[in-house]
């Protein structure tokens, strides 16, 4: 006679059902490389960051390959405002003079990217911190905005003009999980900072990733309060004209459509706040956020 009580035993069914419904998505993710671009509160919030490093590690463990790029507005604005000096934004974009690139380099470069990886480590992962400086993995140039005027000069703004993608892949083949802060290096060496999501989405499209995660604040492309998902790129076009998407979407969905149009397989904008928000979307038949693809 079973004398487990019965709460245990709905416990273990529920269980096995999630196992169940994640086996497929495992065999079909298994060995393919899945880029996440890691910000927002799930950068922030002591439980997600570990939930966020307990989830790549899994990942890892199952076959997949998970390359992290990570942002770090936040923790830069402290640093620039404990030492006294102003963030100033030209067209949503960081204005980034000589001091205050030194200050993004130390904070996503040093800070920032080696909290992740001690995390993603303390949860038996074996994570790797660089920057796109590293072997020369994210070559880029000044970024000059169009009909900029003398004050929208946006000094080390960078966009990119390669990636080297070895760099990546040879620490994926050797059981290494990527963790990358998105700072370039320029033809004479000097150093760019440029947005998190462009990087992660030009890493998904050299490595030929089977997808790309946008993590977000917000639950993905709403419209009246209900979420959007199964879109194409034409339908984000649709919707970026009849002003669906707007604000700081755009950059994100057009960074998505970039993504699947060079050849990754679907591209997600999903909300990080949620906990296990990455694993929900690859091991669930519901997943979350939106989905994007060609």
């Amino acid at each position: 006679m079973n004398n487990q009580p019965q709460s245990t035993n709905l416990d273990a069914q529920t269980t096995a059902g999630v196992l169940t419904e994640a086996l497929p998505y495992m065999r079909r993710y298994q060995g393919k490389t899945v880029v996440i671009k890691y910000g927002g509160n799930a950068m922030t919030d002591e439980v997600l960051k570990q939930q966020f490093a307990s989830d790549v590690t899994l990942m890892k463990l199952v076959g997949i390959n998970p390359v992290i790029v990570h942002g770090g507005g936040p923790q830069i604005n402290s640093l620039l405002e404990k030492v006294g000096k102003d963030s100033r934004f030209v067209r949503g974009l960081r204005v980034t003079d000589t001091e205050t690139m030194e200050i993004v380099e130390m904070v996503l470069g040093g800070l920032v990217n080696k909290q992740i990886v001690s995390l993603i480590n303390s949860e038996g992962g074996r994570a790797v911190g660089l920057t796109g400086k590293d072997g020369d993995l994210v070559r880029a140039k000044q970024l000059v905005l169009e009909k900029a005027s003398a004050d929208e000069d946006l000094g080390h703004v960078g966009e990119i003009d390669s990636i080297n993608a070895k760099v990546v892949s040879t620490l994926e083949r050797e059981g290494f999980i990527p963790v990358i802060a998105p700072i370039g290096v320029g033809a004479g060496g000097e150093s760019y900072n440029i947005n998190a999501d462009t990087v992660a989405g030009s890493i998904a499209v050299s490595l030929r990733a089977e997808k790309l995660m946008l993590l977000t604040n917000t639950p993905g492309v709403l419209r009246e309060n209900k979420l959007l998902t199964g879109l194409t790129s034409g339908d984000v076009s649709r919707l970026i004209d009849d002003g669906t998407i707007d604000g700081g979407m755009i950059p994100k969905v057009q960074c998505a459509v970039n993504a699947v149009r060079g050849g990754v397989k679907a591209a997600n904008i999903i909300d990080g706040r949620v906990p296990h928000a990455v694993l929900l979307e690859l091991f669930t038949d519901s997943g979350v956020g939106t989905l994007i693809s060609a």
